[in-house]
């Protein structure tokens, strides 16, 4: 593999200074804060473990910043998680030691799952004789970075790794729920369904490939510091280590540290990126697949490959000039009820003084210490290098939220750095809440208030407004020639679906006919031909049901009109009388003689091929099915005709019709109300996700439904 030290320096290119003029300083430092006292508590586990040897050091690694008006460090350790109060401790016994106030301190943990315990979580506590320890070395570690400051340049790069990163979080088929530690059957999703593809319809989420890297040398061109920042959980490691992150600091180290300049030591730092649904095993590949069987070097490597490349691309300046802010919050824990305290309180009072020994003790524990708790203080920081931005978050996040904050940044290069300043457990968005799932129960590790990613995300983006001194950036996504064919069209509404969160489906069309979504959906999705809806290589979005529907009003479509959409089935054909409802025009809560619904058929017509209905079948109405059978976890594409009393469905852009019926012409008056992923009686919702809707005010001619088909 070759060095990358004289590549860094080949590569160096100044740019045009994005802000005010500085004379940037850095400084890098790597401190062990392995403990010298053996067994220690290692969290990370359901229940407490301990650990008495050593398989590889732990250490905080440490970059301070200056630019002549602001000094400021960065400290990522090899930790599961570290509590606020105790990082609160060290950031003012630094400032002792340093020129950085303490506000001017980002602290973060690598989420590995085994190292010291410093902070109680589930089955596992705080290891008291390490507590102190890591406080004093923390501190430590950022006055031997400031001791090493010296002129710099900085760059950025970004690379795709998604060979390296999965969602582990699948949503469960409806009649698969399963129970949580309560007793009660609230499980939609959760981690690692999606071993079994039989018991799962998809992920719940997307996620967030980018490697992305802020490298810092010298005015020579020596390497001082690379910060990198990935979106993949702990690979999994024997304890004491610091996993796949301490292999990839090393390795960066053993490429940089044979610059023959010399110097102060190359520091290398990975810093968990936004991670709470994910992990390295891809569940949409087979069981036994090579992503699922390598090795925790061979991962460190790979990743390792991938960013030596992308350093190559490096442009660095030295004028970059920095900014800092942050705030303080606080959040209310979501607490038990009496009836759950109760529980709670007699299997705890029975416990006595020992640990938990089993996942029930564990959540009757946490229900006694977040009742007594109530709330808590986080903290949430922006900085920026440059035109460079690190945002934080003080939990385990999920991807999609660091995807927010990315998308909408005000400054394009920006990373998202989670269990920053505290940990204070998984911020699943809300609409995850619903689906239950080990990221939802309530307990330190995941207690606080359903609303809390809105309202992290929302501090955020505002710090790296103040940060940037100019508004965050508004997130649409690009129009490929699909999309432009759609919008030429003259549809009476149109959604894209590629909204990050709920409640409203904005139109596209420019009619204003917002579509609004139940609880039940979740966002962010990979949709159908990228390069078809999009352009410049983004990536298309769509949203999952999973039991909520979308659902609209549009008035004055009569007998006459069209509807186009993707969909992607992720329910077994077999695994229901109707696999799903793709969309149906009708009355909420009921049917009646005048609905139309089209879905796809399971045991009670024709498994895995498209269905029509029209009006009840109470009053002997039956559906008509098609001939094609659909794939599961496909896309696919639907163009609904309703011309008068016929009735014409198209699929995947074939001349012929693949269903057409006879149906009644006209509808009663007020007959307005339309819904996407269900029925209009909730019967059967769709188990999936839909894309690119578009519903048109007349009957689209064999030729313009030909223009809109993506071949």
């Amino acid at each position: 593999m070759k060095p990358i030290a004289s590549v860094l320096v080949l590569g160096m290119v100044l740019l045009a200074p994005a802000g005010a003029s500085a004379d940037l300083k850095v400084g890098a430092a790597v401190l062990d804060v392995t403990p010298s006292k053996l067994p220690v508590l290692v969290n990370g586990g359901m229940l407490s473990r301990s650990a008495d040897k050593v398989k590889a050091p732990v250490n905080a690694r440490a970059i301070v910043l200056d630019d002549g008006r602001e000094r400021l460090a960065i400290v990522v350790v090899d930790s599961c998680m570290m509590p606020r109060p105790l990082l609160d401790d060290a950031k003012h016994l630094a400032a002792k030691r340093t020129k950085i106030r303490p506000d001017r301190m980002l602290i973060s943990a690598t989420h590995t799952h085994s190292a010291p315990s410093c902070m109680g979580c589930l089955g596992t506590n705080a290891d008291p004789a390490y507590v102190p320890v890591l406080k004093e070395k923390l501190a430590e570690a950022i006055a031997a970075a400031e001791a090493r400051i010296e002129p710099a340049q900085v760059g950025w790069a970004v690379a795709n790794a998604a060979e390296f990163t999965a969602l582990r979080r699948w949503i469960r088929r409806p009649d698969r729920v399963v129970e949580d530690p309560f007793g009660n059957p609230t499980v939609r999703a959760n981690m690692h369904a999606g071993a079994n593809w039989d018991d799962v319809t998809g992920e719940s989420g997307p996620e967030d490939p980018d490697l992305s890297l802020i490298a810092f040398q010298s005015k020579d061109g020596r390497p001082i510091a690379v910060l990198a920042n990935f979106s993949m959980h702990y690979f999994g490691d024997q304890a004491l280590s610091a996993d796949y992150f301490g292999l990839f600091c090393e390795g960066l180290k053993d490429q940089l540290a044979k610059d023959p300049k010399g110097g102060h030591p190359f520091v290398g730092i990975m810093s968990h990126g936004c991670s709470g649904d994910i992990w390295l095993r891809d569940y949409t590949k087979p069981a036994g697949s090579r992503y699922e069987n390598r090795t925790i070097d061979e991962f460190a490597h790979g990743l390792l490959e991938i960013a030596i490349s992308a350093c190559r691309t490096i442009r660095f300046r030295d004028d970059a000039d920095l900014a800092m802010a942050e705030t303080r919050m606080t959040l209310k824990y979501r607490v038990p009820d009496k009836q759950r305290l109760e529980w709670a309180r007699r299997i705890v009072e029975a416990m006595g003084d020992r640990d938990p020994k089993d996942t029930t003790e564990v959540y009757a524990r946490e229900q006694v210490l977040l009742d007594e708790a109530q709330s808590t203080e986080i903290v949430v920081q922006s900085l920026r290098i440059g035109d460079i931005a690190i945002a934080t978050t003080p939990n385990e996040t999920y991807a999609l939220t660091g995807l927010k904050l990315k998308r909408q940044s005000p400054l394009e290069q920006t990373m998202v750095v989670e269990l920053a300043n505290g940990g204070d457990g998984y911020i699943p968005p809300p609409e995850q809440h619903p689906l239950g799932g080990y990221n939802t129960w309530p307990a330190r590790s995941a207690g606080l208030e359903v609303q809390a990613e809105p309202k992290i995300a929302e501090a955020a983006l505002q710090l790296l407004e103040k940060v940037a001194g100019r508004p965050r950036r508004v997130f649409q996504q690009s129009r490929g020639p699909a999309c432009q064919a759609l919008l030429a069209a003259r549809p009476a509404a149109y959604w894209r679906l590629d909204e990050f969160a709920a409640p409203c489906a904005v139109d596209s069309s420019g009619g204003g006919r917002d579509a609004m979504y139940e609880p039940g959906v979740v966002f962010f999705l990979e949709g159908p031909r990228c390069d078809h809806f999009c352009t410049g290589g983004e990536t298309n979005r769509s949203a999952h049901f999973a039991g909520g529907r979308l659902r609209s009003r549009i008035a004055d479509l009569k007998d006459r009109y069209t509807v186009s959409l993707w969909f992607w089935n992720g329910m077994p054909a077999d695994g229901r009388e109707t696999a799903g409802w793709l969309f149906s025009r009708g009355r909420d809560h009921g049917l009646d003689p005048h609905g139309d619904h089209l879905g796809l058929g399971g045991t009670a017509s024709q498994p895995g091929k498209l269905i029509f209905l029209h009006g009840d079948p109470k009053d002997g109405a039956k559906p008509v099915a098609g001939s094609t059978a659909i794939e599961r976890w496909t896309w696919n594409h639907v163009v609904f005709v309703h011309d008068g009393d016929t009735v014409r469905i198209y699929l995947n852009g074939k001349a012929d019709p693949e269903i057409q019926a006879t149906s009644a012409a006209g509808f009663p008056p007020g007959f307005d109300q339309w819904f996407f992923g269900g029925r209009c009686d909730n019967d059967s919702n769709w188990e999936g996700r839909l894309d690119e809707i578009a519903v048109f005010d007349r009957a689209l001619s064999a030729k313009e439904i030909a223009k809109l088909s993506v071949r």
